[in-house]
């Protein structure tokens, strides 16, 4: 079984993958592109499954983290994708993504200072 600091390297490895992935593009090319758009799709997905096991308690303690709001968005990506806006994903990928690499980044360094980053 992994440990939670797995799941937080996990969320902050789909960050830095998305940052990549938006960083080289405009809105309106991101938006006709299938191949970018599609990635980001699956690492906030691969976000929202990672959130999903990390514990209720840690969850708790780190309550700043929208936890509930970023699973809703995996469930909707995975159960609603016909019916997603793509400016909603772009502002997502470029302006939530980063923060909750910053909040991911201190949680790792504080809890688990071991576990290095990714």
């Amino acid at each position: 079984m992994r440990d939670e600091a797995s799941y937080l390297k996990d969320i902050l490895v789909a960050c830095l993958r998305i940052d990549s992935i938006v960083s080289s593009t405009s809105e309106a090319s991101f938006i006709k592109d299938e191949v970018r758009t599609a990635a980001v799709l699956h690492h906030l997905t691969v976000i929202g499954e990672a959130i999903n096991r990390l514990s209720p308690a840690l969850r708790e303690q780190h309550s700043d983290v929208p936890w509930r709001q970023i699973v809703a968005v995996r469930h909707r990506i995975v159960h609603a994708y016909f019916d997603l806006d793509w400016q909603i994903l772009w502002d997502t990928a470029t302006n939530d993504v980063p923060e909750l690499q910053r909040k991911i980044g201190a949680i790792l360094q504080a809890e688990f200072p071991e576990a290095g980053t990714p």
